[in-house]
């Protein structure tokens, strides 16, 4: 008993645990700060675009490729490494934590250019989210932390990744337990019990952070009057589990394809594809009365709070989640800064609106709308546990968590008999393709 005390009491005033114990908590409270700053950058973004097409619908033509063009090109000169969604990043730092790849996706000028991208793509009308940047920013932040305070390599090498990771989704989201889940059920792969405690208060900290920031403890996407209805609610999950489960497997599917064909030919006709891909999202945006741009936060907010009230509209028609679709997977192919989750959730919602419409009473209408998000979102990522918790907790709805894991763990099923690989380790494949065929493009020159 004597020696059990001791051994407490010098573990309390154990100065390296103490430094450890700064730096995840410490960091998980920077990530919540910059999350916050970064959504609230990420929101004038599109409030820009909006102010451009509520002045002229036609605008998009012009400004929508030429802002591709402009995020492209300063990308790729004076951000490299920042493209796309960045999970991706972390899943290849992750991979060989330390090395000097690792460092570089993970650093500061990579993260910060990251942000002002994303930024910028909204401004220019971009179907972009930023939440898979606010991984790879929460990432980072732990990692270069870790780097200046000289941690242990047992924590160094994957325990601040992957809390800066979840910490990530945690404050973007502000969903604390969605944020653990993700951090182990995509990135991690496995349960690592060493740091395990570190990463649930460190992702709470963020999440923390970013409620305190924003000044209120909202709910992503409000409250949902979605109730319980076993009469209806099976045939809903079957239905929203299967469509949006193949749907989201398609569009992955789309996405992985899509990179590697681009692939040979991003480093020499990048601006080229940069323009189609521009004037497709900027057709888009026309046809959709500006839906299509964004994030989608606004439209899946309205989707989710409305879905049945007769005194709140929220129709975007329905060719809304189509739209969105195409507009992402442009927007994505460029090879943009920018993430999947909130359109992802914002075309499920549109697709769940469309279900409910044609095939269900008024009543069920926004139970299948939060079937929907979960059974496209879940289609995308291919995470189950992930995709019903993150729901529960930014719909502030517990009544259908019986429904949520039926749909998702449907959805996972259909979306792998389209898409047989996830879609975040195929990504990371591809960019890590497009790094080294960067490196010997820059070689060759260098030797001409």
């Amino acid at each position: 008993m004597r020696h059990h005390i001791c051994q407490i009491k010098f573990s309390f005033f154990n100065l390296r645990i103490w430094r450890t114990n700064l730096v995840f908590w410490g960091g998980a409270i920077l990530v919540g700060l910059a999350a916050a700053i970064f959504s609230l950058l990420a929101e004038q973004g599109g409030q820009l675009f909006r102010r451009i097409i509520t002045y002229n619908e036609y605008l998009p033509l012009i400004i929508t490729p030429a802002g591709f063009v402009l995020t492209v090109y300063l990308t790729r000169k004076i951000f490299s490494g920042a493209e796309g969604s960045g999970i991706p990043q972390t899943l290849i730092a992750l991979t060989d934590p330390g090395s000097s790849l690792s460092n570089r996706l993970l650093s500061t000028r990579i993260v910060i250019g990251k942000v002002l991208m994303v930024v910028l793509a909204l401004c220019s009308g971009a179907s972009v989210g930023r939440e898979g940047p606010t991984v790879h920013l929460g990432a980072a932040i732990l990692h270069s932390l870790g780097k200046y305070a000289h941690l242990p390599a047992r924590y160094y090498e994957r325990g601040l990744i992957l809390t800066g990771g979840g910490a990530g989704i945690a404050a973007a989201f502000n969903t604390p337990l969605a944020g653990i889940i993700f951090a182990i059920e995509e990135m991690a792969r496995s349960y690592d019990r060493r740091n395990s405690g570190m990463m649930i208060v460190g992702v709470v900290l963020a999440g923390m952070t970013a409620i305190v920031v924003h000044q209120n403890n909202y709910s992503y996407y409000g409250t949902t009057p979605a109730t319980l209805d076993f009469s209806w609610v099976w045939l809903g999950v079957v239905i929203c589990g299967v469509i949006g489960g193949l749907a989201g497997g398609l569009f992955s599917q789309l996405l992985i394809t899509g990179s590697k064909k681009i692939l040979p030919y991003i480093q020499t006709r990048w601006m080229l594809i940069a323009i189609v891909c521009g004037l497709i999202v900027a057709v888009l945006s026309i046809l959709s009365g500006g839906t299509a741009n964004g994030t989608g936060y606004l439209e899946a907010k309205k989707i989710v709070s409305c879905a049945g009230l007769e005194k709140c509209n929220a129709d975007f028609g329905l060719m809304y989640p189509f739209y969105k679709m195409l507009a992402t997977a442009a927007t994505y192919l460029t090879t943009i800064p920018g993430g999947l989750f909130a359109p992802s959730l914002a075309i499920g919602a549109g697709l769940g609106a469309d279900l409910a419409a044609l095939l269900f009473p008024d009543k069920m209408a926004s139970t299948i709308v939060i079937l929907g998000m979960i059974g496209y979102f879940t289609g995308v990522v291919q995470t189950p546990i992930t995709a019903f918790v993150i729901v529960m907790e930014m719909t502030d709805n517990h009544e259908l968590v019986l429904a949520m894991m039926a749909t998702a763990l449907i959805s996972s099923g259909a979306s792998k008999l389209v898409c047989k690989k996830s879609i975040y380790e195929a990504l990371a494949k591809n960019l890590l393709a497009m790094i080294l065929d960067e490196k010997g493009g820059q070689k060759s020159v260098a030797s001409n």
